[in-house]
């Protein structure tokens, strides 16, 4: 076999650019693939779609099983594809509908199982089962409707009728009126701003829409350690009321034996001063005590006599 440094580079970097271009093909478009891709899609149609994006999560009884695929305009219809990831049963009758997850009007497809079986992968939906967050056909439906029991007489009699009591209007209250209209300019003003103001909110709440688990996870380990504090309160009181009572018995202790403890300190304040003031003579009597026990050692240390002599007596005069 040809050792890989013998082989040619730009063959080499060609088939490893090919290698790399396919994995990162590959993680982008992990959904797609068989084994480890997204799960089944199914699809369902909307009057409306009400505000409802790709990406956005599909639950069943409030948990989260796929997520939004793709959302295509099909005629008068609003075809919604979505893809279960986790082992789901929802029947064949099962009904849809788009609801609001966040109060900055994030939201989310909602199935609802019904009927007999498992609905097969691929299929649709119809609108007869669906409902969307709102329907504007129906809202301006319902204008009319309310438009039309309208008395025209009456509300023009009562619009002549505020006008009337407007034309008088004290200074007050029309300051009152220059402000709010003042305000509602500068609202009007910094559209752009409450727009970005809006948008992070929603970043905001889409961040901790994405780590509730974490919250509630946090939550439950706090509940836990409340409940192991409450669980050791006696100990804990136990053991302040003991500290506390050591604190005393210290202080009494203290307090009885100020009297003894004075003149001790003083005298042994006088025994520092003593010392320190001969501690050139206690430094040379400990000097000279050293040879003086050697040799006391020496002359004891063999036995319950003393071993020692005399040189040079009796004095022997030299004769010769």
């Amino acid at each position: 076999m040809k050792p890989f440094r013998e082989r040619n580079p730009i063959l080499v970097g060609a088939a490893s650019i090919a290698v790399l271009s396919t994995l990162m093909l590959a993680a982008f478009r992990a959904d797609d693939l068989p084994v480890i891709g997204g799960g089944d899609t199914y699809y369902a149609a909307f009057s409306e779609a009400g505000g409802l994006k790709v990406d956005d999560t599909v639950r069943i009884a409030g948990v989260r099983v796929g997520k939004v695929s793709e959302i295509e305009l099909d005629g008068d219809q609003v075809m919604v594809g979505f893809r279960i990831r986790t082992k789901s049963d929802f029947g064949t009758e099962s009904r849809a509908a788009i609801k609001v997850n966040t109060i900055l009007g994030q939201m989310y497809m909602a199935l609802e199982p019904a009927g007999d079986g498992q609905l097969a992968k691929g299929a649709v939906i119809p609108v007869e089962r669906t409902t969307s967050s709102y329907d504007v056909v129906q809202a301006f439906t319902g204008f009319a409707e309310v438009a039309e029991e309208i008395d025209t007489d009456q509300l023009a009699a009562a619009l002549h009728t505020l006008a009337d009591l407007t034309e008088n209007t004290p200074a007050e209250f029309r300051a009152a009126l220059d402000g709010v209209s003042r305000l509602s300019q500068n609202i009007a003003a910094k559209d752009a701003e409450i727009n970005t103001l809006l948008k992070n909110l929603r970043i905001v709440s889409g961040v901790l829409h994405e780590r509730d688990q974490d919250i509630i996870g946090l939550m439950e380990d706090a509940d836990v350690l409340f409940r192991a504090l409450v669980a050791r309160r006696d100990s804990i009181h136990n053991l302040l009321v003991a500290t506390s009572q050591l604190s005393r018995e210290l202080t009494s202790l203290v307090r009885d034996s100020r009297e003894d403890l004075k003149p001790a300190l003083t005298h042994l304040d006088n025994v520092v001063e003593v010392l320190l003031k001969n501690q050139d003579n206690l430094d040379n009597s400990l000097r000279l005590m050293g040879p003086f026990y050697r040799v006391f050692a020496n002359t004891l240390g063999n036995g319950p006599w003393f071993d020692t002599y005399i040189q040079n007596w009796p004095f022997v005069p030299q004769i010769g």
